[in-house]
């Protein structure tokens, strides 16, 4: 089968809800990265076959094709078409699969995998509460389906609440794995290793200068035990906090892929190699656990085993979700997240997946590590696997 490489990576900074991007559509958020992706690789815009995008509320501003709409408010040609796909939080990262699919199989040669998501203009459950409010329908869920798993609802949060009642995880521990995510984040973002994968935004600050947004604006660098153990945990008897949990955010990344024969015809150089794509699927109602075995069938089937495995990002969504990986794996904790994650940095759901594939890849060069695995819990119980071999 032929090989996918991916040529170039970017992602704007994240933006807190109501913060910095909150003046900005979201179909234009997604334009300046697919903008930054053929700036930065250098491509014939009109050389890309297909866009996909990914988006968890496809519905406001981000409806009616937002993949669409995202190449029109961008510089690429008419002549680009798009798809919109929705994995829940897995969403640009199956993009991503689908775009090196697409290119192992011959059938296409350049195509970006992008994601986008704006929690300030589109808020999370939108797409469930609008029909509600109008009366429109019962939600997501027919009966039959309630039925079936013995539950009224389908909830992240008691996911992230069972995984850590399974493994007995204290509040201590998952408000220290919150503190290490923004200390990471900090020092990575003073280091300067964020700078060259984020796409810089123009923004009118509070004080009405135009100014520029290339800064993660969750990041707390003065984040602390005592203020993480103030926060009230979200049930009573629980340990989630919002804290402890992956930070609404404002967002857009995507990744370019092309095929060998496109490396040599455009004179482009890869950053990656494609190693594994896999995808599985398992209990719904915990939902939050399948990384884990989406990991385990990705190392089998790439032959790799976690040893081999440089650095790796798994999706904070809650602190339970990479600390419950990390001991079922048997994985490093300082190969995971090495600057920091979604506690720190925001999750903007649909952009989550190429946004870490992004931090992944531009990680990797700047360590001169060799293999990274990317891997995000999602809605429904499924779990995306990538991993990749930085070519330096």
């Amino acid at each position: 089968m032929a090989e996918a490489y991916i040529v170039a990576a970017a992602r704007t900074a994240g933006g807190k809800r109501g913060g910095a991007l909150k003046d900005w559509h979201p179909a234009d958020l997604g334009a300046a990265v697919l903008n930054a992706l053929v700036d930065r690789s250098g491509i014939d815009p009109a050389s890309v076959e297909d866009v996909i995008a990914g988006c968890v509320g496809q519905v406001g501003e981000q409806s009616f094709h937002i993949g669409r709409n995202m190449v029109m408010a961008s510089r690429l040609p008419d002549s680009v078409p798009a798809v919109s796909i929705d994995r829940q939080c897995g969403s640009s990262q199956q993009a991503l699969h689908f775009a090196a699919q697409a290119v192992m199989s011959g059938t296409q040669d350049v195509v970006i995998a992008a994601g986008v998501e704006s929690m300030t203009r589109v808020p999370m459950g939108l797409p469930v509460l609008l029909p509600m409010q109008a009366g429109i329908g019962i939600g997501p869920w027919p009966q039959s389906i309630k039925d079936r798993y013995g539950v009224t609802e389908f909830s992240q949060f008691t996911g992230a609440e069972m995984i850590a009642g399974n493994y007995q995880m204290q509040r201590e521990e998952l408000d220290a794995f919150a503190l290490e995510s923004h200390r990471r984040a900090a020092a990575a973002t003073e280091r300067g290793d964020l700078t060259e994968e984020i796409v810089s935004l123009e923004i009118v600050d509070a004080d009405g200068n135009t100014v520029q947004h290339n800064r993660d604006e969750g990041i707390r660098p003065d984040a602390s035990l005592e203020g993480l153990a103030s926060l009230r945990t979200l049930k009573p008897d629980g340990v989630i906090t919002a804290g402890n949990a992956s930070q609404i955010c404002d967002g857009a990344s995507g990744v370019l892929v092309v095929s060998e024969r496109a490396l040599n015809e455009h004179g482009l150089t890869p950053l990656a190699r494609i190693d594994n794509l896999t995808v599985t699927a398992g209990d719904p109602v915990i939902m939050l656990m399948e990384p884990i075995p989406a990991t385990r069938r990705a190392l089998e089937r790439s032959g790799r085993r976690i040893e081999d495995i440089d650095l790796y990002e798994v999706n904070e969504a809650f602190a339970p979700v990479p600390l419950a990986w990390l001991r079922e794996l048997g994985g490093d904790p300082e190969r995971l997240n090495v600057n920091g994650g979604a506690i720190a940095l925001g999750h903007p759901l649909g952009a989550s997946g190429t946004k870490l594939m992004t931090t992944l890849l531009h990680a990797l060069h700047k360590r001169g590590k060799r293999f990274g695995l990317q891997t995000m819990c999602e809605g429904g119980g499924i779990a995306n696997v990538t991993i990749v071999e930085g070519l330096h």
